[in-house]
């Protein structure tokens, strides 16, 4: 469901009005142009992300990059910014300069990676020349429906140098929070695990360029835990929540991949099966993703896995909740083992 700023939200001891955007509709400027976060690691994805960047990923058969791209072309985001550093030619290979999907992309480099902050410093040049001054940040690893309009307005018409898009905290003890006064404004962000109320980011912000340009450029820096913090203490009100009923679906682990491409294949349509796939008459596939040039052997039984490009499972095996990539000489991380020329983590 679409998030319109217009309900009343009520958390143990904290009660937020999300702004009335009906005046500042009346002067919302151009729409801005959008930074999709793609640069990161993916740690948490692994090992997954050895063979793509988290935002090539593909997602009940799109990429994650490519479904975020046309999300915000839907809503009129026109020019757009993509930042790499993680294996970046799988995503600009799926996105190009963005022409099949109606827009126009160009990257924004990082050696090495920048972050959450340093990555928006490092892009400015792209996002706010031609006398912009506000942009919109975009994590590539969510997905969510909402209103792009409706944030805008709620920046403007508040004067914020940061307005980031919240929802209730569906799961405290999961993710951590963003703590929201009465009046909108950010004063702080909680740990996960923590019981103080607060909202959960769906991914989606509204900033100024003034909240990034006192950055140096090409260092390394964070928003919530450090650049986001120095505003709110400078500058109180400066960041602000935009608080809605919109949807979230995660990307952040094999498990939340897995859950999230169910979903979706459920609402449109199964595609789960890779290109190229082979699969074994007697083989059997529960609740599994197949990526690209998969093999599946006689009798394999997969269970709630997702297998990555150009695995090949062998004749008879039973594997149940993995994430499965070619070995290819990698050495296991935490959690992970290597079978059958294969590395494998369980979830």
């Amino acid at each position: 469901m679409e998030g319109t700023g217009s309900s009343t939200y009520h958390l143990p001891g904290m009660t937020v009005r999300p702004v009335d955007t009906r005046e500042s509709r009346a002067r919302r400027a151009p729409l801005p142009r959008a930074l999709v976060l793609t640069a990161g690691l993916g740690t948490r994805l692994r090992p997954l992300t050895c063979v793509r960047a988290k935002a090539a990923v593909p997602v009940n058969g799109e990429p994650l990059a490519r479904r975020v791209v046309a999300w915000l072309a839907a809503q009129g985001i026109r020019d757009q910014i993509l930042n790499l550093h993680h294996r970046p030619a799988t995503i600009a290979a799926l996105v190009g300069d963005g022409g099949a999907l109606g827009v126009r992309v160009r990257y924004s480099w990082e050696h090495p990676v920048l972050g959450s902050a340093g990555g928006p410093r490092h892009a400015l040049p792209l996002l706010v020349d031609g006398g912009l001054d506000r942009f919109l940040l975009i994590n590539g690893d969510t997905l969510t429906d909402v209103s792009i309009a409706a944030c805008l307005d709620a920046h403007v018409a508040s004067g914020a140098l940061v307005t980031m898009a919240v929802v209730p905290n569906p799961s405290p003890e999961k993710y951590g929070g963003v703590a929201v006064d009465a009046d909108g404004a950010v004063t702080g962000f909680t740990r996960r695990g923590e019981a103080s109320p607060s909202y959960h980011f769906v991914g989606v912000q509204v900033a100024s360029a003034r909240a990034f340009e006192a950055l140096p450029d090409g260092v390394p820096a964070e928003s919530v835990t450090s650049l986001y913090p120095r505003l709110i203490a400078g500058e109180p009100g400066s960041v602000r929540a935009f608080v809605s009923n919109a949807s979230f679906r995660d990307i952040g682990t094999p498990g939340d991949y897995l859950e999230t491409s169910l979903a979706l294949a459920a609402l449109e349509g199964s595609r789960l099966v890779g290109r190229g796939a082979s699969i074994a008459p007697s083989a059997r596939l529960t609740r599994t993703v197949l990526w690209d040039d998969v093999v599946v052997g006689a009798e394999a039984r997969l269970t709630e896995c997702v297998v990555a490009d150009r695995v090949r499972i062998p004749a008879g095996l039973r594997l149940a909740r993995c994430a499965v990539i070619d070995a290819g000489g990698r050495s296991p991380g935490p959690g992970e083992r290597v079978e059958h020329g294969l590395l494998i983590r369980a979830f």
